[in-house]
């Protein structure tokens, strides 16, 4: 009798942005045909959002500097799909024992698997202060979806504030679009970046890209600070006005900048959550103040057929992330016992250090405020899913002990709204961290539960409608 035939593989990609893209291309070329899900209708990932069809403007107009590597990656994905089975508008909701579930044109399907990439991306990171649940008040990343995908922008007149390259980024999109940017608020420090200049050399393209867009920003009259701090929006039912200081402490400099809409974020986080309710080992990195899941150099995470890339394993940017998509597809390759050309790993290898090296850079040009959450008054909104305050997490910590988030989640609900505290658990477990006075670490993250991102009830409400009388009623009981 003739042993039975291996299973054919059935890998899955989730995400179609850098990494995810050049993942697929690698799977194709060794002849494979994966899944790909994405989120968005069109493939790009964020950084090269594609607008809807018909959409006028050029693709200089719409990713600047990286116009052609957008053209290039946009191409690649064009190119790849009769060889792909892509499923756009995918949410992946759930990941679980070899199966997905995903949300799709309304309902739910489920999608085995035998090797998984996570390609999930980042979101902003973000910090409460007072008024920065106004009406007119958004994410860099938001903001910036509203100009390439839907041609618009956040408002008339525009504060950007927050603290790394995205900042400088989107405020220069903006005005380049014809929007008034009204000023561009570092939280980091002249000396800062200034100190990071050496480190710069490893990367002289990014460099030069960042003092141009800099010096455009200045000799467009742009007014531009740094060392800043908020204090408060001002406005009632949309924001009318930022008031901050520069500088150090209560002796800062007070600034009032007029404005109708604000983009803010403190850098980018790892969108995590499918990695952890797929059971992936985490462990804390200091770099990006945040709990990351492990993953060895080619991308393979802690569970078996398990493979991550990109910003959803550690933030690193779009080119780090193409590298990273090739590299774990690889990895499932040779896992496969597939031929691998071991040159191109060792030079995907070696690019991804030189990577992690800038990003190194980058954070020293940019760090995060860590005084921030310290300062913040008791009644500044922090969960804004289920309106706790931040005095309501101290108090857990200075009444009740609490030193792990987990438990703060559960004894203040904190992180138990809609976004699963997607939006504020960096900033929990900040203001955590502060008022337990233990280090960061030791607080723990919030681990993900699904569904990992908002979904309707209609969807188990439509499973019970159609579900017999008898698994109704108990069967009986």
């Amino acid at each position: 009798m003739n042993p039975a035939a291996p299973p054919e593989p059935r890998p899955v990609i989730v995400g179609a942005g850098p990494a995810g893209i050049r993942a697929a291309q690698a799977l194709v070329k060794a002849g494979l045909r994966p899944i790909v899900l994405d989120e968005a209708q069109r493939a790009g990932g964020q950084i090269y959002r594609q607008p809807p069809a018909g959409f006028q403007r050029s693709g200089r107009e719409l990713y600047g500097f990286e116009h052609r590597k957008a053209a290039r990656l946009h191409a690649t994905m064009r190119d790849l799909m009769p060889a792909i089975d892509y499923r756009p508008g995918a949410l992946v909701w759930n990941c679980e024992d070899g199966v997905l579930d995903v949300l799709r044109d309304g309902s739910n399907e489920t999608i085995a698997y035998s090797h998984l990439i996570l390609a999930t991306g980042a979101t902003d990171r973000v910090l409460p202060f007072p008024g920065w649940t106004l009406p007119g008040v958004y994410t860099l990343g938001g903001a910036q979806v509203a100009l390439k995908f839907q041609g618009c922008g956040v408002g008339q007149r525009v504060a950007f504030m927050g603290t790394g390259p995205l900042l400088y980024l989107v405020a220069y999109q903006y005005a380049k679009a014809g929007a008034q940017v009204a000023a561009v608020l570092d939280t980091a420090t002249t000396a800062a970046r200034l100190s990071s200049l050496p480190g710069m050399l490893l990367a002289p393209g990014l460099a030069a890209k960042g003092v141009y867009t800099m010096g455009w920003l200045r000799l467009h009259g742009i007014p531009m600070y740094s060392g800043v701090r908020p204090d408060h929006a001002i406005g009632y039912e949309r924001i009318s006005g930022l008031v901050c200081r520069q500088g150090e402490g209560d002796g800062g400099k007070p600034l009032r900048i007029a404005c109708d809409a604000l983009a803010y974020g403190l850098g980018l986080r790892s969108e995590t959550q499918l990695a952890s309710v797929a059971g992936c080992r985490f462990d804390y990195h200091e770099r990006d103040r945040a709990w990351l899941p492990v993953k060895d150099t080619a991308g393979r995470a802690s569970v078996p057929g398990i493979y991550l890339a990109g910003d959803g394993a550690g933030i690193a940017g779009a080119d780090a992330a193409e590298l990273a998509g090739e590299r774990a597809a690889l990895a499932l390759l040779a896992d496969l016992g597939m031929s691998v050309d071991a040159a191109r790993a060792k030079v995907l290898r070696r690019k991804l250090a030189r990577q992690e090296r800038v990003r190194d850079t980058l954070e020293r040009a940019f760090p995060f405020p860590a005084d921030w959450a310290a300062s913040l008054d008791d009644d500044v909104v922090l969960c804004r899913c289920e309106e706790i305050t931040v005095g309501a997490l101290r108090a857990s910590a200075h009444i009740e002990g609490t030193r792990e988030l987990n438990r703060g989640k559960a004894l203040t609900r904190v992180g138990m709204g809609r976004c699963q505290g997607r939006m504020c658990g960096a900033a929990a477990a900040e203001v955590l961290a502060r008022a337990s006075g233990v280090a960061l670490p030791q607080v723990g993250w919030l681990r993900a539960q699904p569904p990992v991102k908002p979904i309707p009830i209609q969807l188990f409400s439509l499973d019970a409608r159609e579900a017999p009388d008898s698994a109704l009623s108990g069967g009986g009981r």
